[in-house]
């Protein structure tokens, strides 16, 4: 009695792999996962560094707002510390203001051994159209008009336009212009345009104390 060979399953072998159709839809799933997770990172990146900017961004200013709330309030009524033109470039405002000051941290003076005029304004940039905030010191008994003593400190970049008003608490209103020797303005007014945001940035800062 004669025992017949085991053939083995056609039908089962053919079914133990993968087709090409189910190997081509398995690319094409992993393939759009991949596109999303990339995506989400991504998307999450940019959020990450928009807000870092945001965040330097708004130090920057933070440590504006502190220097000049320093620097203003510490000035002396009745010496003509304080003074501020109106001026206009292509329609912007490209205001300037100045005061006295000793040596001082503030303005990176603090080793010097004579008062300064400082003015705060817009300066352009070399081979560029941009301008940035920058105070400029020179020492205050220099009357020559060459800027020989003159020093530039860069406080923000790439400002659009730079407006300062004076509230007088005689008239009860601001005013963009201030040449009184005698008195100060009750409050000072920066509004500070970016060309890299849609709001302007603004400060009022008290030269005197408020009453409660």
């Amino acid at each position: 009695m004669s025992i017949a060979p085991v053939r083995p399953d056609l039908r089962k072998s053919r079914r133990s792999g993968f087709t090409l159709l189910e190997i081509m839809l398995a690319v094409a799933i992993l393939a759009m996962m991949s596109m999303a997770i990339y995506r989400f990172v991504q998307s999450n990146i940019l959020a990450l560094r928009i807000s870092t900017e945001a965040t330097a961004s708004d130090a920057r200013f933070d440590a504006l707002r502190e220097l000049l709330t320093a620097q203003l309030q510490s000035l002396p009524a009745g010496s003509a510390a304080l003074t501020g033109d109106p001026i206009k470039l292509n329609d912007r405002s490209r205001d300037e203001i100045r005061w006295a000051c000793g040596a001082g941290i503030g303005v990176l003076t603090r080793y010097a051994g004579t008062d300064f005029t400082v003015a705060m304004r817009l300066r352009q940039e070399k081979k560029s159209d941009r301008f940035d905030l920058c105070l400029l010191r020179k020492p205050k008994d220099d009357v020559s008009f060459t800027d020989v003593h003159e020093t530039w400190v860069p406080l923000l970049e790439n400002v659009k336009s730079l407006q300062i008003r004076y509230f007088d608490s005689r008239l009860n209103v601001w005013v963009s212009r201030w040449t009184d020797t005698v008195t100060l303005p009750r409050l000072v007014k920066v509004t500070i345009e970016r060309n890299d945001a849609s709001v302007p940035w603004e400060a009022i800062i008290p030269l005197g104390r408020t009453p409660l």
